[in-house]
């Protein structure tokens, strides 16, 4: 029967570890499968949610997923790459060949414009000014937690014309029963290897952000139309969710 309304889906979850699992668990379920006209692995298959809203109420408790002894499958992460990738989100450092890094959009923001020089049209960065990490600590340790302007923006308008667009778009942040709170909103994003390494580096962001501001640390709660996995990784997510009777295709 052909579906005619979407199918949002809500997962409560505890940790970041419950959360990666749910998530799979849910995925192999309910996921959608098609083949990718435009994006990563293009002309491949990839299951997905319609919509999905993933609620962690202690993220800190366990950061990186745990695969069980004995199950033949790689972890996904570890700590050390959360450590790292957690200087690349506060860092504003990029390659030659990068269009933008998560952490340059977060603490040293630029654009880039086209002028023409002697006839040839050449392009430039201009910086914006602003660390959007220390400006949102500055809002509410001179405001105190009354407010919903504390977002951090990572896309802008100029990313459609990208390759590869960010797939995280908003940090939105909240304070309430003195907890710092993330709201994160992600265009795309890939279950088995981005997932918990994303998560992961924008908890210890929070912590950090938290400790700042003098508050507790509080839940994540992350919203997609696109969160998914690539067929490479369908047989993964079927043997860590002991699923492997399921047929998805």
């Amino acid at each position: 029967m052909k579906k005619e309304f979407l199918e949002p889906v809500y997962i409560d979850t505890f940790d970041l570890d419950d959360a990666w699992f749910r998530c799979l668990s849910e995925i192999l379920e309910k996921g959608h499968v098609y083949t990718i006209t435009r994006g990563s692995y293009e002309g491949q298959k990839r299951l997905e949610f319609d919509f999905v809203t993933v609620r962690v109420r202690k993220p800190r408790h366990q950061i990186i997923p745990i695969i069980p002894e004995g199950m033949s499958i790689p972890a996904p992460t570890d700590m050390d790459y959360i450590q790292g990738y957690l200087s690349y989100l506060l860092t504003g450092a990029k390659t030659d060949t990068e269009d933008y890094t998560y952490g340059e959009r977060l603490v040293d923001p630029k654009v880039r414009v086209k002028e023409k020089i002697h006839g040839q049209e050449m392009s430039k960065e201009i910086s914006l000014q602003v660390n959007q990490v220390e400006e949102v600590i500055k809002i509410y340790k001179e405001k105190g937690e009354g407010t919903n302007q504390a977002v951090m923006e990572i896309g802008m308008p100029s990313d459609i014309t990208l390759v590869d667009p960010p797939c995280l778009r908003l940090i939105d942040t909240r304070i309430r029963y003195g907890r710092l709170h993330f709201i994160l909103y992600f265009r795309s994003w890939d279950l088995w290897g981005g997932f918990p390494s994303n998560l992961g580096g924008l908890q210890l962001v929070k912590q950090y952000m938290a400790e700042e501001i003098g508050v507790e640390d509080g839940e994540i709660i992350a919203v997609s139309k696109g969160l998914h996995l690539y067929e490479y990784a369908w047989d993964l997510a079927k043997t860590r969710t002991n699923k492997m009777h399921l047929q998805l295709v």
